[in-house]
């Protein structure tokens, strides 16, 4: 069975993880409002996430709205809202399996086997609902890119990353260090 300093330090980083995710998909700012070409000086900087847009204005105020309809929606944003909400519920689930299969907990049987396999497939649980964060922000990640690069695209509605698309990312890959630690286990002859 693996080290019980290993098992909490990842389920310690699967948390964060979570953390990370729960916040990157509230906030606001998924990309934000680019200064290229004569875009340089602006009053206004524009925010747009997966629930709602954002104009945040030099006088210090911001004024947000939440997205009219669903069916407004292009399809990658809507993608990229549901992976995400999968990706929070299965990472809660897998953090809660991976509690029950630690050496240091009580829940479950005490047999090492039992709690090792408890362990592996709650690592296993995490690792999948990190890699839908994953899918889900190189998705939107790409649509930015594209979007940016794109010579038709006016100056003034071009796009970059905000800040928490970067939040999902290491809320992502804390998931799947966490993961990967929560799911070591030894071979058969170290039992």
């Amino acid at each position: 069975m693996a080290n019980s300093g290993l098992q909490i330090l990842g389920f310690a980083m699967s948390l964060i993880g979570l953390i990370g995710l729960i916040i990157g998909t509230i906030m606001p700012q998924w990309q934000m409002s680019a200064y290229v070409g004569d875009n340089i000086i602006t009053a206004i900087a524009m925010y747009q996430g997966l629930w709602m847009s954002c104009a945040f204005q030099s006088t210090g105020q911001m004024q947000c709205k939440v997205y009219d309809s669903v069916l407004q929606l292009d399809s990658s944003l809507q993608a990229t809202r549901a992976l995400m909400v999968v990706s929070i519920v299965v990472t809660t689930v897998g953090l809660g399996v991976a509690c029950m299969g630690m050496k240091c907990t009580n829940c479950g049987s005490d047999d090492k086997t039992k709690k090792s396999r408890t362990a592996m497939t709650g690592g296993i649980v995490l690792l999948v609902g990190a890699l839908c964060a994953i899918v889900a922000c190189g998705w939107f990640s790409h649509k930015v890119i594209k979007a940016f690069y794109d010579p038709f695209t006016p100056v003034n509605t071009k796009y970059e990353f905000g800040a928490a698309i970067f939040i999902a990312w290491a809320g992502a890959f804390l998931d799947v260090m966490g993961a990967m630690l929560a799911a070591t286990c030894p071979g058969r002859g170290r039992m």
